[in-house]
């Protein structure tokens, strides 16, 4: 089982690109993390946000792995316990199964994109940078995977 990341955005903050990176390369083989960075929808000086968002979503699921489940980011989404996610982690790969986790631009995600999805999941009800949140997922997926593999870095 592969786990995506599929992220808007392709110019993102050295801190961020290493945050991940730092997480991703902790992964077991078994269960590896990859990155695959979309570009945004125009957003230049009097772009439409709306179109700018709906361009973003086309690029996400035609992105999507062939028969991947799909976990879409949204604050608006189920929060996650560590326990909880590392349940999801033991149960998605006994399936068998790539996941695919989508992460919008700073406007977040449409419609079509949360209505392909299998899940919903919220990291926090507080609003977080859309780059943020993928070095959030990676160290949580880490986490998860370690709890799984009764590593002590959860404690």
């Amino acid at each position: 089982m592969r786990l995506h990341l599929l992220a808007i955005g392709r110019k993102m903050p050295d801190w961020v690109a290493q945050g991940f990176q730092t997480y991703a390369g902790r992964m077991p083989k078994e269960m590896p993390l990859l990155l695959r960075e979309l570009s945004s929808g125009d957003r230049g000086k009097g772009a439409n946000p709306g179109r700018a968002r709906e361009v973003e979503a086309e690029r996400l699921l035609q992105a999507l792995p062939t028969a991947s489940r799909v976990v879409c980011l949204d604050q608006r989404g189920q929060q996650q316990t560590t326990e909880a996610l590392a349940a999801r982690l033991a149960d998605w790969r006994q399936g068998g199964n790539d996941v695919a986790f989508l992460v919008g631009g700073p406007d977040g995600l449409t419609q079509t994109c949360l209505d392909r999805a299998d899940e919903c999941w919220s990291l926090s009800r507080l609003t977080l940078p859309h780059m943020l949140v993928r070095v959030l997922l990676a160290e949580q997926l880490y986490r998860g995977s370690t709890i799984l593999a009764g590593h002590p870095y959860h404690r």
